[in-house]
């Protein structure tokens, strides 16, 4: 069973080139026609990760999540939210990486069966880092103008914060 994926990824692949040998197609120029385009998807796209790098590394160095959590807490526990998550809602949407940082930083100061470490998981699994997908996928295809997108995927990113505090309450208290 463990293997399964592995065997299944084998033949998907085995297939791939037999239907390619089939319709004798050239399938090493076609590798790397499409290694060349990513090479340049990459290279259009690059400019955009850096500012968003350099962005999660200001949020995070300059104490400026710290500060937005210290202010925030009064008004985040009226709610029933753990302001000890802030920080993950807060780098959620900008950076995987930073993101997961943030994550394990809670489950080792609280643990994952704690309350917040719950609302912490659930906030991990259910959202998304918005501004990079946008970012990626936007300019791989050459989107300049993203109208909603940023606005509608952070109300379902709030959304999913706000319903993770709420599911992890009705279903474990």
């Amino acid at each position: 069973m463990n293997n399964l994926g592995t065997y299944v990824l084998l033949l998907f692949i085995s297939g791939i080139l037999l239907f390619a040998l089939i319709r004798r197609t050239a399938i090493f120029d076609c590798f790397l026609e499409g290694a060349k385009d990513g090479m340049q998807n990459a290279i259009s796209i690059l400019p955009a990760l850096i500012a968003l790098l350099f962005a999660v590394k200001l949020l995070t160095a300059s104490g400026i999540t710290e500060a937005l959590t210290h202010t925030l807490s009064p008004l985040l526990k009226k709610i029933g939210f753990p302001a000890e998550v802030l920080p993950l809602c807060i780098l959620s949407p900008l950076s995987g990486s930073g993101s997961l940082s943030a994550f394990q930083d809670i489950l080792a100061t609280y643990g994952a069966d704690s309350y917040i470490g719950r609302v912490a998981s659930v906030i991990a699994g259910a959202t998304e880092t918005t501004f990079y997908a946008v970012t990626v996928y936007y300019g791989a295809i050459g989107v300049k103008k993203i109208r909603h997108t940023i606005a509608a995927a952070l109300c379902a990113d709030i959304s999913g914060f706000i319903l993770a505090s709420f599911f992890v309450r009705l279903f474990f208290d």
